[in-house]
């Protein structure tokens, strides 16, 4: 790809079409990871689930990024970035188009496995798609484009809890009581079921525009990235990504990342509703609003890269974060819930920043090192059902919150020492 003449300054000019493209990607599986906030509260109330088992929802989510993450890049190692691409976007719809006849049955282990297949889906997309936007360009301007890409990823997000607020929360409530008059007259189970037809439609209407997105990729002209013009026939093995420690460490550092955001976000509306006692609509925009915070996050990291080098700009906002997340333990309320409403801003630039310091200087190695990265959202599977349990036995989501805070302490290490390249490779890199 030619590296001289680029738009914005990161954008290879003659590949601006299929950046474009791909870019959208990162907007389209921002819907479905967070609609998955708005269905853990949803499920909590039409299945009548604890905090841990609502928690599993995440587990069954994250758990098609581990499994299908090796896979995924052998896929497009053998035939191409648009082959993946392609066939993560049909895996995606099939997945959608599942809830309806798991509602229909009213299972809640059929939607686990819906929202496995949407998952495996977004696997082939994200691993596609983010080392295809760092290979496409020079490698000094990678973290830019990344971070610019990614930004969009926050417009699918609010996008897919305002979906989810609007369309799947019904806004009834019922206490205690009503619940039992409901139970006597022998009409619960009607409202339970009603409840859980809610989610269908969403999901259908993400499923046709995922196939409509798929054909047009399948159309376009996709150039080859730097990964794929050097030699096709070296053969990486994760030993040889073992001799590079900031790709490992990046490695713990992903998955500490993926773990505190999921739980952040997946207990927002819980954390909000225990603490301020607001109705779940409302707790449900708190949490549209913290998604739009995590999107000017990303626009704005990528302006401030120009000036602060990637790695000072993570170090000081995992410490920032440290502190707001200590506030949200400490004082839970208004001030809580406003502190941890701002960690989006600041986690915004982890995961693009973190994916692209820890491939940088890999060459041939990226495409594997790449999806070993996506495998490490397998933290967002992990730590959720932990967090509910914590919240049970403690009986305070803001005790809970101590998960995301471990993460921020160990993604403050990586940004500050870990992500240091060991001497040869700074040489080749600059």
């Amino acid at each position: 790809m030619s590296k001289n003449s680029e738009v914005l300054g990161f954008i290879p000019r003659n590949n601006v079409v299929s950046f474009s493209f791909v870019t959208v990607l990162f907007l389209i599986w921002g819907i479905p990871n967070n609609m998955n906030d708005v269905l853990i509260t949803q499920f909590m109330k039409s299945f009548e689930l604890t905090r841990f088992q609502a928690g599993l929802i995440q587990s069954a989510f994250y758990l098609g990024y581990f499994v299908l993450a090796i896979p995924s890049v052998l896929v497009i190692k053998r035939y191409s970035y648009k082959v993946g691409l392609c066939l993560g976007l049909f895996l995606f719809a099939a997945g959608c188009f599942l809830f309806w006849p798991a509602a229909i049955a009213g299972k809640y282990e059929y939607f686990l496995f819906a929202l496995f297949v949407i998952a495996s889906g977004l696997t082939f997309l994200e691993t596609g798609a983010n080392i295809f936007i760092v290979e496409m360009g020079s490698a000094a301007s990678a973290e830019r484009r990344l971070n610019f890409s990614q930004a969009f990823n926050p417009i699918g997000a609010v996008l897919g809890v305002l979906l989810g607020t609007v369309f799947i929360f019904s806004g009834i409530e019922h206490d205690p009581s009503k619940i039992e008059a409901l139970k006597l007259s022998g009409q619960y189970q009607a409202y339970l079921e009603q409840e859980t037809m809610r989610v269908v439609t969403p999901y259908l209407v993400l499923g046709g525009f995922a196939v409509i997105w798929g054909v047009i990729l399948a159309f376009l002209r996709f150039p080859q990235s730097n990964d794929e013009v050097e030699d096709g026939s070296h053969r990486t093995t994760i030993k040889d990504l073992l001799r590079y420690p900031h790709f490992y460490k990046g490695v713990i550092s992903q998955f500490f990342y993926c773990g505190a955001q999921t739980c952040t976000w997946s207990f927002f509306i819980t954390y909000v509703q225990d603490f301020t006692g607001q109705p779940e609509k409302v707790a449900g925009y708190f949490l549209t609003g913290t998604l739009v915070a995590f999107g000017i996050g990303r626009f704005s990291a990528t302006y401030f890269m120009k000036f602060i080098p990637p790695n000072k700009l993570m170090t000081l906002y995992g410490m920032i974060n440290i502190l707001l997340v200590g506030i949200g333990i400490v004082i839970p309320g208004m001030i809580g819930v406003w502190a941890i409403f701002l960690t989006s801003f600041f986690m915004s630039l982890m995961y693009p920043t973190n994916f692209a310091l820890s491939i940088r200087g890999l060459g041939k190695n990226a495409k594997l090192a790449g999806s070993i990265m996506v495998m490490a959202i397998v933290g967002g599977a992990v730590f959720p059902p932990l967090m509910g349990y914590i919240a049970e036995k403690s009986m305070s989501m803001a005790i809970a919150m101590v998960i995301p805070l471990i993460g921020y302490v160990y993604i403050t290490y990586y940004a500050l020492y870990g992500s240091k390249l060991k001497q040869e490779l700074a040489h080749e890199h600059h």
